[in-house]
């Protein structure tokens, strides 16, 4: 199977599902649930469809794991991963910062990544062993060696008690130490900055693997470094870097 082709039918799916959900920002949207720190709509559920089809098309034996569920074949050893908009309440509010995040593993190892911004047309990609690319051009995680010149993006888990326990310390600890500390509600985002320099950190205590899957592989591809940790079925926690600083989140 030739990994260029895998990687333009992920670039394809990414820009026809940035398509759909640049058409309906800003518009009446359908809820399909509120929840106490979410929202599912039913684009979800279309761009996901959306990515599905295109994927399924071009390789009808591999499988589909995404935010809104399984399709394919789950019996292959090849597993599309896949957030068909991440920062779902960005999008809600109006927020126009939200990408898709499509990823491909071969058995437990990221063959490839792709994260689309629609509202900026940014497109970062990378294959396993290949230079990341931000638009076609090559993008590096930051050289900034001191905490205090720092930017860190902090993620907070839905889950309150991983939020209390776990969130809200780490960021009081980050905020007194770094030149800033963002939350910018989009794991995938928040990986692509770190991977192309914008950002030198982004750290979450519960995240799910859709999230970050394809980010995980950019920021390793760029030079950065990324520790993942298991948090219960489906959710790890996440401390991915430049590389160059002393984070001691402990």
């Amino acid at each position: 199977m030739s990994q260029a082709s895998t990687l333009e039918v992920a670039v394809k799916a990414a820009r026809a599902a940035g398509e759909l959900l640049k058409s309906h920002f800003g518009t009446s949207l359908d809820v399909n649930a509120f929840e106490a720190h979410d929202i599912k709509l039913d684009l979800d559920v279309r761009s996901q469809e959306l990515i599905t089809s295109i994927l399924l098309e071009h390789f009808p034996d591999h499988a589909i794991y995404g935010e809104e569920g399984l399709a394919g074949n789950q019996e292959s050893e090849w597993q599309w991963i896949v957030d068909p908009i991440d920062g779902t309440v960005n999008f809600f509010y109006g927020l126009p910062h939200f990408c898709i995040s499509i990823a491909l593993r071969k058995g437990d190892e990221i063959r490839l990544g792709v994260i689309y911004d629609p509202m900026r047309d940014e497109l970062w990609s990378v294959e396993k062993g290949g230079v990341p690319t931000l638009n076609g051009k090559p993008c590096r995680v930051s050289s900034r060696n001191q905490l205090s010149d720092a930017v860190l993006s902090v993620g907070f888990s839905k889950n309150r008690d991983t939020m209390v326990n776990a969130g809200l310390p780490l960021f009081e600890k980050m905020i007194q130490r770094v030149r800033k500390c963002r939350l910018m509600g989009s794991a995938a985002l928040d990986l692509a900055y770190v991977a192309s320099g914008r950002l030198d950190a982004y750290i979450e205590s519960s995240v799910s693997l859709w999230d970050i899957a394809a980010g995980q592989l950019l920021v390793e591809a760029a030079g950065g470094k990324v520790i993942t940790t298991p948090r219960g079925e489906h959710k790890v926690s996440i401390i991915a870097s430049s590389g160059n600083l002393d984070l001691n989140v402990d």
